[in-house]
C-alpha cells in the first residue's frame, strides 16, 4: 500500500516504474521461455494515475494483449464489505474507469466482466460466486448490443481468486514478507470452495468453460 502513498506525494519516477515493469517481463521470459499472455498489478496498482500510461506502453511494446480492469458490477450493493475496505475498492473502481481509454488506445484487452472484490477471502462461497456471476451477466447483457445474447455469443468473465495455504513467517507475502492475508485461513478457504464438486457441476450446467488468458 506504500506505493500509493509514494505516488500521491510525487515520489515516483515513471521512467523507473517503466524500467521495473520491463525487468519483470524479461525475468518472466527468462524463467518460462515465453512472454506472459496477461499482466496486471498487485493491489491493482496498474490502473493508478501516471502508472497506467507506462504500464500500457510496456504491454504494447511486448505485445501482451490482456490485463485486468477491476470494475465489478453490483459492488456498491455489497453491504457485507467493511467501510474501510469498500473505500479502497471504490477508489480502485474510479481509477479503473479513468484507465479504460488509456488501455483501449494501446490495443490492450480485458474480459467482459470482472468479479472478485465481493467474493474474496471469507466472503467466498458457492452461492456468493453464483450470485455475483448472475448479477454481472444481467447487467452486462442490459448494456450489450441487441444482437448479443448468452446463446449467440461468448461472454468472458474474470473471477479473481487467491487460493493457497496460510504462510508461516518468514515465508510468504508479497515483497516485504508475510502479511495478514497471506497468513490467514482465508487462502485455504478459497481453495476449498473453488474445488467443491457442486461448483464444478454448476459450471457445466451453465455452459461455463474454465480457461486461462492464453486461451482467449
Amino acid at each position: 500500500m506504500g506505493f500509493r502513498t509514494a505516488l500521491s506525494k510525487g515520489l515516483l519516477n515513471m521512467s523507473e516504474v517503466k524500467q521495473e515493469l520491463k525487468a519483470q517481463v524479461e525475468l518472466f521470459r527468462e524463467l518460462t521461455g515465453h512472454l506472459p499472455p496477461h499482466m496486471d498489478g498487485h493491489q491493482h496498482v496498474h490502473v493508478l494515475p501516471e502508472v497506467r500510461h507506462v504500464f500500457a506502453e510496456v504491454l504494447e511494446e511486448y505485445g501482451i494483449k490482456y490485463t485486468r480492469v477491476p470494475i465489478e458490477p453490483g459492488l456498491h450493493n455489497c453491504d457485507w464489505i467493511p467501510p474501510s475496505l469498500m473505500d479502497f475498492y471504490l477508489g480502485v473502481e474510479e481509477d479503473s474507469f479513468n484507465t479504460v481509454d488509456v488501455f483501449t488506445k494501446h490495443g490492450i484487452r480485458w474480459p467482459d466482466i470482472y468479479i472478485g472484490l465481493s467474493t474474496m477471502g471469507k466472503n467466498m462461497s458457492v452461492s456468493n460466486i453464483w450470485s455475483a456471476i448472475d448479477a454481472a451477466i444481467v447487467e452486462f447483457m442490459s448494456k450489450a448490443p441487441a444482437h448479443l445474447t448468452p446463446q449467440s455469443g461468448t461472454v468472458t468473465i474474470e473471477l479473481m481468486v487467491h487460493p493457497g495455504y496460510p504462510s508461516v513467517p518468514p515465508v510468504g507475502g508479497c515483497g516485504e514478507g508475510p502479511d495478514d492475508f497471506s497468513q490467514s485461513w482465508e487462502r485455504l478457504h478459497e481453495l476449498q470452495t473453488l474445488i467443491k464438486p457442486e461448483l464444478q457441476s454448476h459450471y457445466k450446467t451453465r455452459n461455463i468453460q474454465l480457461c486461462s488468458f492464453k486461451d482467449l
